[in-house]
């Protein structure tokens, strides 16, 4: 039986990028306080946040897109060691080829930082008002705060779309959104119950 610890470890030793424990941890203490049931997430990686957030309740529904081959394929595995078949379906594919026409309580963003408006501009459509955005890594190991900490010519450029992304929330009025200092930086913002 695969355990959440096997899917962290797994994380660790291949260097793939998964929620870090304090954020995880508040993304499922909202769904279960917020009563979420129907969650979109934007890159999948092993499966591991959407399993997460699968978890906090039986009647939870995820859909998750991942465009890697590889990382589906394992998502598609874990989900299915955890028996979450029925209740976390998985897309391979760009999630800015698709079109869904569901709405969704929750969407969560944590794929390509750089497509981070295209993708909240793209399924804005599929959140119910009062709907919430999720995003993470807007702290990017700390150098969206100070980029001074590489000399990295693409990672300077990522972090210039990180900033660009964080003043686009702040300056977008159909949204109202909180920053936290959780795991890599976290954004959740709440989609106004006045927008038509």
């Amino acid at each position: 039986m695969v355990s959440i610890l096997d899917l962290e470890k797994y994380a660790k030793e291949n260097n793939i990028p998964i929620m870090q424990k304090d954020g995880i941890e508040f993304l499922t203490q909202y769904i279960k306080k917020n009563k979420i049931k129907n969650i979109l997430e934007i890159g999948s990686a092993i499966g591991y946040s959407a399993i997460k957030m699968a978890l906090v309740d039986d009647s939870i529904k995820v859909t998750t897109i991942e465009r890697d081959p590889l990382r589906y394929d394992i998502a598609v595995s874990n989900i299915n060691k955890f028996n979450l078949n029925e209740r976390i379906n998985i897309i391979l594919d760009d999630a800015l080829n698709i079109e869904l026409n569901d709405k969704y309580d929750l969407i969560f963003i944590d794929a390509a930082k750089s497509q981070y408006i295209k993708f909240f501009l793209k399924f804005d459509k599929n959140l119910n008002k009062g709907g919430v955005i999720v995003t993470d890594n807007l702290s990017f190991h700390g150098l969206v705060e100070d980029d001074s900490k590489t000399n990295n010519r693409n990672t300077k450029q990522l972090v210039k779309k990180i900033r660009k992304y964080i003043e686009f929330l702040k300056e977008n009025k159909g949204y109202d959104t909180t920053f936290y200092k959780l795991g890599d930086g976290v954004a959740v913002s709440i989609k106004s119950t006045n927008i038509n």
